[in-house]
């Protein structure tokens, strides 16, 4: 093979080289976010068990200045998933509600924000949630899924803003998130 032969090989190596390279560069791009990957399914399963609810029911949010308040976690009603996240400053705190629904304009404001209450709703739709208010409370909904996660406060605990963020940001737990729900003497086992 003479060395003429060879430079078409060559630049032919050289022009895929970044193209092999590129999904191993794109892979990486995401690896700095704070979101891990999913929790392991046994420890969610094994947890949300423990809890009463289904697994699919199992969110956390993240926002500035709250926590999560682990003796909170658990079922509320039948079969619905609730955490209390409460500030780390002040009083203010906000729940976390997760069912199995659906909420169109239809029915949003036929949909009572209290269970048993006859309390007019509002409903206004923001990006893919629902803003909900009736009284001094009110409300992100967010439907994934065939779910809703509902992100809910006192008007005068929390304002629209730190709703809007905690809905942005609701998610399935990862691992970490997953024992911070667990009250510390269950969650060594988790």
């Amino acid at each position: 093979m003479s060395v003429r032969q060879d430079v078409p090989m060559m630049r032919t190596a050289r022009a895929l080289l970044p193209l092999l390279v590129l999904p191993v560069l794109l892979t990486g791009c995401d690896a700095d976010k704070e979101d891990g990957a999913a929790a392991d399914s046994a420890d969610l399963d094994a947890a949300a068990r423990g809890w009463g609810v289904a697994p699919e029911l199992v969110y956390v949010t993240k926002v500035s200045g709250f926590t999560v308040f682990p003796e909170s976690v658990g079922v509320y009603g039948d079969d619905e998933f609730v955490a209390a996240y409460r500030s780390d400053k002040s009083a203010a705190k906000f729940g976390l509600f997760v069912d199995r629904n659906t909420l169109t304009a239809e029915n949003c404001a036929k949909q009572p924000m209290v269970e048993g209450s006859h309390e007019r709703v509002t409903c206004e739709h923001d990006g893919d949630a629902w803003y909900r208010k009736t009284g001094d409370h009110h409300e992100y909904a967010v439907p994934v899924d065939g779910v809703v996660i509902r992100l809910s406060a006192d008007m005068d605990k929390v304002n629209r803003a730190t709703l809007r963020k905690a809905a942005e940001a609701a998610h399935r737990p990862d691992d970490a998130e997953l024992a911070a729900l667990l009250p510390a003497t269950n969650g060594a086992g988790i």
